[in-house]
């Protein structure tokens, strides 16, 4: 029986990120994959969604300029969209598949092993692999768990990945559907909704249960998204409730209630379940090895990424916290360090670096203005619209906000950021690092940013706080706000 230091059940973007730290320790690592080496981090998630949305952002872009023009749309193919998502898909596969070959050889010291096959606990260090009928037995000092999930299902709803879908077969479609209804208006649904509006070709539209899409961001910053959205077509039924979706005819056909007691019937081409992932822990043979689940019962329980079991871990989707490519790496990253390098400090999952590709793209770190108010906490809060940024000024993309929240203090710490527009995940990582060092708000107004960019706006914020702005919010009411939230009540700043 091979014995290895680490055994890393699961190739997505955790799982890979904890195999590469183990070789940083100089350790022998044994990584185990069912199917594709990147999982989700690639295929059917976040490079195809992603690559998705960048070309249809230029499609759109280009249509706004020429048909204001009186110029014919411009259009792509389905084939043309395809192709181009398989190059973008081949060449981090490439990657992966050379890095890999790479790390076996001689050369590199044989550093990893790669398995091919399904992994299963038969305790806490032995583990099974099964490949096309073939069973073999390895021995790990430590394991990590990153199996990563799927899309979530409705009980009632029948997913054949060609009517009626999920983002595992929303890429295999043979053409732009003539219409589409997306079941959940999360991140991932307005993010498909703003890629297939793009393109111009379908009809979209979203069932939402709440009152507004993306109900856990500030309203200013849904209604922009949602308007937006609105202007390219797409239909949000808000306040709905799905009481069926079925196949009918070929197409799919959905009925929805609203809290008035009304419904409405709507037939349509294609629909898109976008309702959430669920994690791939279900035949991993955990209560062999005695590791527990978490006391929701959905996920793999784990103190700090280690588990019940001492040495075995579990890291992104598996372990249920925050799914995102750049959280599963990270927490993959840390379980390595603890097992072999008696890390100490604790994963922080505060003030996280988010992107949410819609129409604008929309960037958070920390604390929005909605949670300062649930949380009770006195804050001060500034806004600069990307109308006075000559950045955005010439790129002709004027529509937006920068938005960041302070302690209401003399200190003014800041405690989150919001920003909407172009460009928008280009300006939030030094203020993710400015809160992370806890470092007053002078360290930005001082720094000489690049011009004309984007991250001025985040400068013009600050120097709104400390009373020294460019622009003037006397004058320009519509574009620039200062105020205080305390106690739920908004109180103007007095500023020149």
């Amino acid at each position: 029986m091979e014995t290895f230091d680490l055994i890393v059940i699961g190739g997505g973007p955790a799982g890979y990120a904890a195999a590469m730290r183990g070789i940083d320790f100089g350790k022998r690592v044994c990584l185990i994959e069912r199917d594709r080496v990147g999982g989700a981090g690639v295929y059917n998630g976040a490079l195809s969604s992603k690559t998705l949305w960048e070309l249809s952002n230029r499609v759109s872009d280009i249509n706004e300029m020429i048909v204001s023009k009186g110029r014919s749309k411009f259009e792509l193919t389905w084939e043309d969209v395809k192709q181009n998502l398989a190059e973008a898909i081949f060449e981090r596969k490439f990657q992966y598949s050379a890095h890999i070959k790479l790390l076996q050889t001689e050369t590199m010291h044989k550093l990893l092993s790669y398995e091919r096959g399904h992994g299963k606990l038969l305790d806490n260090h032995r583990v099974e692999i099964t490949y096309e009928g073939e069973k073999k037995e390895i021995w790990g000092d430590n394991i990590v768990l990153a199996t990563g999930s799927r899309p979530r299902k409705l009980p009632n709803i029948e997913v054949d990945e060609e009517i009626i879908l999920t983002s595992d077969g929303i890429d295999n479609i043979s053409d732009f559907p003539k219409s589409l209804v997306i079941v959940g208006a999360g991140v991932i649904g307005c993010e498909y909704a703003t890629i297939f509006s793009n393109f111009g070709k379908t009809k979209v539209y979203i069932i939402d249960r709440q009152e507004r899409i993306l109900p856990f961001e500030d309203e200013d910053i849904s209604r922009l998204v949602a308007k937006n959205l609105t202007n390219h077509g797409v239909v949000i039924h808000s306040n709905a409730s799905l009481e069926r979706l079925e196949k009918v005819d070929g197409e799919v056909e959905y009925e929805l209630s609203y809290p008035d007691g009304s419904r409405e019937i709507i037939r349509a081409e294609k629909a898109l379940l976008s309702i959430g992932r669920q994690p791939n822990i279900e035949e991993l043979g955990m209560e062999n090895a005695g590791v527990e689940m978490s006391k929701r019962g959905v996920h793999i329980g784990d103190d700090d990424t280690r588990t019940s079991i001492p040495n075995i871990y579990a890291v992104g989707d598996a372990s249920g916290r925050i799914a995102l490519v750049n959280m599963g790496e990270l927490e993959a990253r840390h379980a390595v360090e603890k097992a072999f390098g008696n890390k100490p400090e604790l994963l922080n999952y505060d003030n996280i670096c988010t992107i949410m590709f819609l129409n604008p793209e929309v960037a958070s770190v920390g604390l929005n203005e909605q949670q300062c108010i649930e949380k009770n906490i006195p804050v001060k809060v500034v806004k600069v619209d990307y109308s006075l940024i000559s950045r955005a000024i010439a790129m002709r993309k004027t529509q937006g906000f920068f938005k960041i929240m302070v302690t209401n203090d003399k200190e003014m710490r800041i405690l989150g950021m919001r920003v909407v527009g172009a460009h928008a995940s280009t300006a939030i990582q030094a203020v993710g690092l400015l809160i992370k060092l806890q470092m007053p708000i002078e360290v930005l107004s001082e720094l000489i940013h690049p011009h004309p960019s984007i991250v001025e706006g985040i400068q013009e914020c600050v120097r709104m706080l400390l009373n020294r702005s460019i622009f003037k919010s006397s004058v320009f009411k519509d574009k620039l706000a200062c105020y205080s939230l305390v106690d739920g009540v908004k109180t103007p700043l007095e500023r020149l």
